[in-house]
């Protein structure tokens, strides 16, 4: 395959969908596990300084410009493969095939993506734009480091029912769009081995589960004080 058929063909064009999904998949671990530090209980210090990590560290800013592009390379690809298929298929069938043909978040993923898409703007707009481009509290740690006090942005916008009810929504979306989307990514990079799709899919159904349920329990977590 050349190059250019990455952007052109419809084999290309799925197999950069299922490396950037790959890659974003692998950025969903990196954020729970950062987040995850809210519950160490050390009124956010834990969290607040590996936050401040992968936002001044050259390297890890790099890495954010890769993930930008990955996230708008996916989601432009997605849309192109969505519309392309809506015109291959034309009229559908006759008698609705229902979850015996395919299950219904496989067949609503372009649905599920653009839910995902906008929980991520809210999200970009709520806690990213303000690390970099505003001006936030700041708290010092010994030896005498300082850094955003993203701890308490969190707690503070968590107080408000909408924002948490909000982020539920996303977590729920994004669980129902890896369900399909971790596999198949697997699947746009050429594994079509039955044992290894087996495998696949039951590491792929937990990580659905468990990921979100993760993301979604921050925010019952801030809203109840329970960190």
């Amino acid at each position: 395959m050349k190059w250019s058929e990455l952007f052109t063909s419809s084999v290309g064009k799925k197999f950069v969908m299922g490396l950037t999904g790959i890659f974003l998949i692998l950025f969903l671990v990196v954020h729970v596990g950062v987040n995850s530090c809210i519950w160490a209980m050390d009124d956010g210090q834990m969290f607040n300084m590996a936050a401040h990590f992968l936002g001044s560290t050259v390297v890890m800013r790099i890495l954010e410009i890769g993930l930008f592009l990955g996230f708008i390379l996916h989601i432009v690809q997605a849309y192109v493969l969505e519309n392309q298929n809506r015109k291959k298929r034309g009229v559908g069938y006759s008698v609705p095939m229902g979850n015996k043909g395919s299950k219904w978040y496989s067949r609503y993923m372009g649905w599920l993506g653009t839910f995902v898409l906008l929980f991520l703007v809210i999200h970009i707009r709520q806690f990213w734009v303000p690390s970099r481009f505003l001006d936030m509290p700041e708290v010092t740690y010994p030896p005498g480091v300082t850094v955003h006090d993203l701890f308490s942005l969190m707690k503070e916008t968590f107080t408000n029912i909408w924002y948490v009810a909000l982020y539920l929504v996303g977590c729920l979306a994004l669980a129902y769009h890896l369900m399909h989307g971790f596999q198949s990514a697997f699947r746009s990079l050429g594994v079509h081995n039955g044992r290894y799709l087996k495998l696949l899919n039951g590491i792929g159904v937990g990580f659905a589960v468990i990921v979100p349920l993760a993301f979604a329990m921050m925010p019952i977590s801030m809203y109840f004080n329970w960190v």
